[in-house]
């Protein structure tokens, strides 16, 4: 005869394992999993509430002010041409990556706008480039003894936006 209740076989575990351990076990590993979930969720939710703000759209620089966008200028095609910057704003030179550090600039106004010289210092490369001083227009005559290219155009310098 055998004894009800001491040890029973439920159809879930092994044979002669208490009927209903395998439930117990399986509701064990349900609440971890919960338990653990529930975890992650709070520490995610502590990572989002550190700040109440929106982010930023558009960097801005110490003073307030808006951060430009460079003006993107092909050295191939802006001989002739008149290129238009906002006070505050720069021309990056673009279009010359074997003799980038060779160029050099005369400017019929210095109070203008500003040469800036390409640079490389060992981890990255500068294109040369022109920082917008004050409103005004000035003639740039660009050259590049390596090259022997020569570059002549206007840059015309706007209040910024």
């Amino acid at each position: 005869m055998s004894r009800l209740g001491a040890v029973g076989f439920d159809g879930l575990g092994e044979p002669g394992e208490p009927a209903g351990s395998l439930r117990r076990a399986q509701r064990t590993r349900r609440f971890a999993a919960l338990l653990a979930a529930a975890a992650l969720a709070a520490a995610l939710s502590g990572c989002a509430a550190g700040s109440t703000e929106a982010p930023s759209q558009s960097p801005t620089a110490s003073d307030g002010a808006s951060v430009l966008p460079p003006v993107i200028v092909d050295l191939g095609a802006v001989d002739g041409t008149t290129v238009e910057v906002p006070v505050g704003g720069t021309v990056d030179l673009v279009g010359d990556d074997e003799h980038f550090l060779a160029w050099t600039a005369e400017l019929s106004d210095p109070e203008v706008a500003e040469f800036v010289p390409g640079a490389d210092d060992g981890s990255a490369q500068f294109n040369p480039g022109l920082t917008a001083l004050a409103e005004g227009d000035t003639e740039v005559a660009l050259t590049n003894d390596e090259s022997g290219q020569q570059v002549e155009f206007t840059v015309e310098v706007v209040p910024a936006p």
